[in-house]
């Protein structure tokens, strides 16, 4: 395993919370831990879940999805539960997704990343939230107009996906079904009534989850989607650091960076990784083209 792959859960640990500052409980940004430290591994499954989530006619209501999961337990969590999809199942292409979390310090837009993808025709998966929707909204509709995109759902107040209230790197979770409901279909309705359809894929704030929480998910025509390669660090890293990220990406691979943090390093890193990649016959994909 490289370096980059090795380190993972800590770069995501050490910057996380630099680009995506949840709320905490009264609604102001939740204080990072002082030194956070990777959670311990979780257990992984050994195939990733196919993309094919089937569309209900309609989503369960929040009644119906917290009555059902009554006194459900969670015995998993963190970035890679039972559930998350980590690998495009067909491995024929690598998927690149970037997150704009919102929130204190990160609404802003990387125009540098989204032009380079343009320039390149290289297709990607916005993760939008909440927050940084009501921030950029005109920027939003732009995103949404262009097919090169598809768009993913970043939750509504950016919190980790827990049935118990679990927290990670110092933010609380969803406090139970209910909270899981509202973080997910809240935005989940704001982007289809966008974009003339639902998001098909879901991803929290700090990519954390138990695996009832992810079960919801489904329930609620999205999948959790998680990644194999960590591009930025939380818009930690330097440029040099995003370059040799992406560039060691594979067929299969899905890649997690930002594109609400301009002036840090993923941009330019980006822009330096895509020419030998595309030169190398990389394939970039949609999530939802990755089977």
């Amino acid at each position: 395993m490289s370096p980059t792959r090795r380190t993972v859960l800590a770069g995501l640990a050490a910057g996380a919370l630099t680009a995506c500052a949840a709320p905490g409980p009264s609604g102001t940004p939740a204080a990072p831990a002082a030194s956070p430290s990777p959670p311990a591994a979780s257990p992984s499954p050994s195939v990733s879940p196919s993309l094919s989530v089937t569309p209900t006619a309609r989503p369960r209501g929040r009644d119906e999805v917290v009555a059902g999961y009554a006194g459900a337990v969670p015995s998993e969590w963190g970035l890679d539960v039972t559930g998350v999809l980590r690998r495009l199942p067909g491995g024929q292409g690598v998927a690149l997704t970037f997150d704009a979390c919102g929130g204190p310090g990160g609404s802003g837009y990387d125009r540098e990343l989204v032009g380079t993808l343009r320039r390149y025709a290289v297709p990607a998966t916005l993760f939008v939230n909440s927050r940084w929707a009501e921030a950029n909204p005109a920027v939003l509709r732009e995103l949404a107009a262009d097919p090169l995109f598809e768009l993913g759902n970043h939750g509504t107040a950016h919190r980790p996906l827990s049935v118990t209230g679990r927290a990670a790197y110092g933010i609380d979770g969803t406090r139970d079904v209910g909270g899981v409901y509202d973080e997910v279909m809240a935005n989940h309705l704001a982007l289809a009534a966008l974009r003339g359809r639902p998001p098909r894929f879901f991803r929290s704030g700090t990519a954390h989850y138990d695996e009832v929480a992810v079960r919801i998910v489904a329930e609620l025509d999205e999948q959790v989607a998680g990644f194999t390669v960590n591009a930025d660090g939380g818009a930690t890293f330097t440029a040099a650091q995003v370059r040799r990220a992406i560039g060691e990406v594979r067929p299969g691979d899905v890649v997690i960076g930002h594109f609400n943090q301009p002036g840090h390093g993923t941009a330019a890193g980006l822009a330096a990784a895509l020419p030998g990649l595309l030169d190398q016959g990389r394939k970039f994909v949609h999530l939802s083209k990755g089977e």
